[in-house]
């Protein structure tokens, strides 16, 4: 498992650039996305003609310890319930070599490999995905459940295996839940997917992510393509990116701590 930190891409040495090109070309995509600084969203949302009305509403919970020692470790863990269909789970390991993961992860149609880059760097991640219905979501967190079961046999191997030792998936948590709007859109002046997506932390803040997805084969290309579109809208790309899972984590820890100081 690869364990450098994100470098900014123009700071990369020639070595360095052909690891991100040996990653991206053993990956199964690549996801490139932006953040925007708050003072910068309302007029974002504007120059995107994007509309809350048309958003899907999600609620994102993730587990940990109070202290983040799965996040420490390379490991994240979440639960969405999402508006109109089914809810969705996650364990997620990062940053990873591709090559690396075993065969039987790598090959597996639960897991997907992706990098995602920013203005600002990268980072190479596994995503074992599973479906779950809402109401077992709602069920776990009150109490009624197990979050343990919210898991597939696959994703509590996965866990297992990558997770600190003695720190079961029961023993965690809850971080959340934060209240998100996504928004699907195909500008007409970009011709590809973008996906908006408003994070709505309880203390006020907003994080608000701009992203589409690609091939690997395409990653450069479109990412000239999609920094120009932006650029044309006037969004400012100079900012440092709000990392929604750090973000949300490091909220909730610190909420957690003030719960238990009281």
């Amino acid at each position: 498992m690869a364990t450098t930190k994100a470098k900014k891409l123009r700071e990369l040495s020639g070595e360095q650039l052909a690891t991100l090109l040996a990653l991206i070309g053993t990956s199964d995509s690549v996801e490139l996305k932006v953040t925007l600084p708050e003072h910068d969203q309302q007029a974002t949302i504007a120059a995107l003609g994007l509309d809350p009305l048309e958003a899907q509403i999600r609620q994102v919970y993730f587990f940990d310890t109070p202290d983040l020692q799965l996040n420490r470790s390379g490991v994240a863990v979440r639960a969405r319930r999402i508006q109109g269909r089914a809810g969705d789970t996650v364990v997620k390991l990062r940053p990873v070599v591709p090559d690396d993961l075993p065969e039987d992860i790598r090959r597996s149609a639960s897991v997907n490999v992706e990098v995602d880059a920013t203005p600002k760097g990268y980072v190479c991640s596994a995503s074992m995905k599973g479906k779950t219905p809402n109401d077992d979501v709602s069920d776990a967190l009150g109490g009624r459940g197990s979050v343990r079961k919210l898991f597939s046999k696959e994703q509590r191997a996965f866990y297992g295996a990558h997770a600190p030792e003695g720190l079961g998936l029961d023993d965690l948590r809850v971080l959340g839940p934060v209240f998100v709007l996504k928004e699907v859109l195909v500008p007409a002046d970009y011709g590809r997917r973008l996906v908006a997506e408003l994070w709505l932390l309880p203390d006020g803040s907003r994080i608000l992510e701009l992203s589409t997805k690609c091939a690997p084969a395409e990653a450069f290309q479109i990412a000239v393509e999609t920094r120009s579109y932006f650029e044309s809208k006037g969004l400012d790309l100079s900012a440092d990116p709000q990392m929604k899972t750090k973000t949300s984590l490091d909220f909730f820890a610190a909420r957690l701590a003030e719960q238990s100081a009281r």
